[in-house]
Parts: C-alpha cells; structure tokens; sequence
C-alpha cells in the first residue's frame, strides 16, 4: 500500500503549496482521494497515470477538496478515456458536476457514474476480492465524511520446501494457497498448515479530512495502520478550531492514541504557521509516531 501527497495545505493554493488531494496505491487499484484545485497537475508532476484511476472519493463540498474535479473529468475526455469512471461524494456532487459540463458543452465520452452520499452512519461503498471502502461520518460544518480503506485477509504463502519435501505437483498451488489439504498418490493426506504459512496482516488505511474534534470515530478507526487527519491549528489557535470544526495537531494526536493507530500523519495546514514542525512537536508531547504530510511525499504503509 502506497500513499502519495498530491496537496495538503488548509483552503486556497498557493505558489509553493495545494489544497487537498492524495493518491491511495492500494492491492492494484489507484484510488483519488479528494481533487482540490492543480490535482491534475500534480498527477503529472508526480508521474502518475490518470488512466489507472477509475474510482475517486470526495470527502466533502468545499472548493479545496473537489474544485479540482470538473478540469479533471474533462481533461480524461480530451485524452480519450473510454473506461467508466467512479465518483463518491455527498448529494449535490453529481448536479455540480453536471452543470460544469452542460454549460461547457463537453459532456464525457465514457460511462461517468455517481454514487452520492447522505447516510450519517458508517457505510460500505466499495468493495471487491481484495478491498473494501467504507466511510467514516465526519464533524464539519457540512456534510462530509472520511474514508476508511481496508485490504481483505489474502491468500496463504506456499512453504516451498514442504511442497518440494512431498514432491506435489504445481497445478495444486492454487488449492493449497486457498487452504486446502492435499491427499498424496499413496493417500496419506498432508494438513494446509504444513504446506503453507499464514498470509501477511492486511493492512488499513484512515482518511479523515476535514473535521473538528470527533472521537466518535475512534472504534471504527481502531487500529488502523495508518491514520491521515487533519490538523489545521495549533493549540494557540483552539478557539478558531471549534469554531471552523476543523482539528489541532493536539486533538488529531489524542485520537491517534486512543484508537492505537499505527501512524499519524497530519495534513490540512493553515499557512498561518511559519513551520510545519511545530505541528508535529505539538502532536508527539500526545502520541509518539507523527509524521508529516507535505506536497509531493509518499508513504509506504
């Protein structure tokens, strides 16, 4: 699982710096998460290949989080996509996204599907073999959720040397690595277990941009690998995080450790702030393992 920063900076762009988009490399899916403005920008300055992304998620109906979505969506007619794209967002994106294209004339030349959200309980929106995604209600001033991605347990991992010790031949792998026992020629029958090892721990991914306080969402966050939230003031600025409900590093901390996550990454700074060390500082006198999210830096998980 890889995570690229696309940009994490708090409302409008800037010369150095971009609102709210990021890339979720996750069991061979691509997965957008957020399309604030200059996302396709930094897709191409980050190398990445819009043909592979065919599921985008959109936290909520601010400007700095989807703005970024109707250059997009057309930008993928002009270089001829004809795959189905998908879009999961709140009610009201299919109709803003419709007018764009209506008052430009430049309706998609491939399938455009919308799935619109208005449920405030967690719910899943995708799944398939490999993954699921399901949202994580959120505490904004509009309606907005989080997104929470997780691998399926996979298949178990072939101990060569007890396959080759019992000399079974290759077109039983498969079997063997969906968990079956295998019965020899001379019929002594050889336990999963000792033919395979257990499959690798798989692993989660939180998105919660953006948000106020809202330990609400710490059972269902509990123990993610990695948590990616908000933290858009200091401590010294609380009082303009309950106002705005938006997040502290402090408070995006405290619910790092009560829901045990692996890692923490910040992001959605205010660019009141002269350091983005100063967010993690704050962060580590709660929870231990902080790191930082800027534009452009990648994560494996």
């Amino acid at each position: 699982m890889r995570l690229q920063i696309l940009g994490c900076y708090a409302a409008t762009p800037r010369t150095l710096t971009n609102p709210t988009s990021q890339v979720l490399e996750i069991k061979n899916h691509l997965f957008l998460i957020d399309c604030g403005e200059g996302t396709q920008v930094q897709l191409r300055k980050n190398k990445i290949k819009f043909s592979r992304i065919n599921h985008i998620f959109i936290s909520h109906l601010h400007g700095d989080h989807f703005f970024g979505l109707p250059g997009l969506i057309s930008t993928f007619r002009l270089l001829g996509r004809d795959k189905e794209l998908h879009i999961y967002g709140p009610k009201g994106i299919k109709e803003a996204i419709t007018l764009f294209l209506k008052l430009g004339d430049s309706w998609t030349n491939y399938p455009l599907r919308f799935h619109e959200l208005t449920s405030k309980e967690s719910q899943n929106i995708f799944e398939d073999e490999k993954i699921s995604v399901e949202t994580i209600p959120l505490d904004h001033r509009i309606y907005t959720n989080g997104f929470l991605f997780k691998e399926k347990l996979g298949e178990r991992r072939l101990n060569i040397e007890a396959v080759a010790k019992h000399k079974i031949d290759k077109c039983y792998f498969q079997n063997i690595k969906n968990g079956k026992d295998i019965t020899l020629d001379d019929g002594k029958i050889v336990q999963n277990v000792e033919l395979t090892f257990d499959p690798p721990k798989p692993k989660s991914y939180a998105y919660c941009s953006d948000t106020g306080y809202h330990p609400e969402i710490v059972e269902q966050i509990k123990k993610a690998d990695v948590l990616y939230h908000e933290s858009t003031f200091l401590e010294s600025e609380a009082h303009l995080s309950a106002k705005t409900k938006h997040a502290t590093a402090k408070q995006a901390a405290e619910i790092a450790r009560e829901a045990e996550v692996g890692t923490l990454i910040l992001g959605h700074y205010s660019t009141r702030y002269k350091s983005l060390e100063l967010f993690k500082e704050e962060a580590q006198e709660v929870f231990a393992n902080v790191e930082l999210a800027d534009d452009g830096k990648q994560f494996e998980i």
